[in-house]
């Protein structure tokens, strides 16, 4: 018998076994089938989950000179209500809208006295965003991992602090550049600045 008629690339009939068995490992660390099926549905589910979220935060149109002042600094676009919704929107098409939903939730926590809601709205905030099995996990180095662990047993208000302010920057470093030179930035200003000038 020849090599060619043992060959193990038979077609077998459908099981459930992983698709391709070139890959043993659980991780991603090859560019098996299998391991492509699994990204594009995590890729799936993530997108679903953020699709229930709410769109934006309610606000007044921006004028001229606000979306001008986005430029100038961060700052101004995370103190602007308006601001936040039109980066969020750039965050969604990079896939890391997470980021700008957690910080905006950490935002909210500050505001709770109620130490019931608090301790509540703490463990949402965490299995949201902190816990590794969520879709929506924000990227935070072990430091700030272990901070939060160890204030989650007596949460608080402050509990993701360092955490917000790591995401925060983040964001301005990373996200915020090409957020300046994106179409969704560039399209607004330019039809606030037309719109000014024709009334």
């Amino acid at each position: 018998m020849s090599r060619h008629e043992t060959s193990p690339t038979t077609v077998q009939p459908a099981s459930n076994h992983r698709p391709n068995a070139c890959c043993f490992c659980w991780c991603c660390c090859c560019s098996c089938s299998w391991n492509e099926n699994r990204e594009r549905a995590w890729r799936a589910s993530r997108e679903t989950k953020l699709e229930t979220i709410p769109n934006c935060e309610a606000c007044a149109k921006p004028t001229p000179e606000e979306v001008q002042g986005w430029a100038q600094s961060f700052d101004k676009l995370m103190k602007s209500p308006a601001g936040r919704n039109v980066f969020r929107e750039f965050l969604r098409t990079e896939y890391s809208e997470e980021n700008m939903l957690f910080w905006l939730a950490c935002e909210e926590l500050k505001t709770e006295c109620n130490k019931h809601t608090i301790d509540e709205k703490a463990r949402m905030i965490y299995e949201d965003y902190i816990s590794i099995l969520s879709p929506k996990e924000v990227s935070l180095d072990s430091r700030v991992r272990e901070v939060i662990n160890r204030k989650m047993q007596e949460p608080s208000s402050h509990t993701f602090d360092d955490a917000q302010l790591q995401i925060y920057t983040l964001m301005h470093r990373d996200s915020y550049p090409r957020f300046l030179n994106s179409a969704i930035y560039k399209s607004l200003l330019q039809s606030v600045s037309h719109s000014s000038s024709e009334s």
